[in-house]
């Protein structure tokens, strides 16, 4: 199993840009797809945000983040990053990071928080107007 660890979060204003970053250690990095949740504040679940795929070759996003967000990794460097542009305070979250340790194809990705194994702590991120 890999232990995750985001960074990046931070207080911006409406329209700013934000790059969350996610370190993982442990099992191979490249055997998980991964993917990033948020939780918004008075909000009983976390919700789907981005999904790469464990090559790296597929994403997915949720419609709102749909041209304003980009997922990325490194498998080289064990690290999954966040570009957010355009900020609204409606991105105002924690952000966590997930690992899928059962994605059996280096192309799968998965959009439900039943697909991951695996979370980090989460980093706030607050957009004011």
């Amino acid at each position: 199993q890999v232990s995750l660890v985001e960074s990046g979060g931070g207080l911006v204003q409406a329209g700013d840009s934000l790059k969350l970053a996610c370190e993982a250690s442990g099992r191979t990095f490249s055997d998980h797809a991964m993917g990033w949740f948020r939780q918004a504040p008075g909000k009983e679940r976390r919700e789907f945000v981005a999904v790469i795929s464990r090559n790296g070759e597929r994403t997915s996003y949720t419609d709102s983040v749909k041209g304003r967000f980009t997922i990325s990794r490194d498998n080289a460097k064990n690290t999954m990053s966040l570009e957010m542009t355009n900020l609204s305070p409606q991105d105002t979250a924690v952000y966590y990071c997930a690992a899928d340790s059962t994605a059996p194809t280096m192309d799968f990705i998965g959009r439900g928080r039943h697909d991951y194994d695996t979370w980090g702590e989460g980093t706030q991120v607050t957009v004011s107007s």
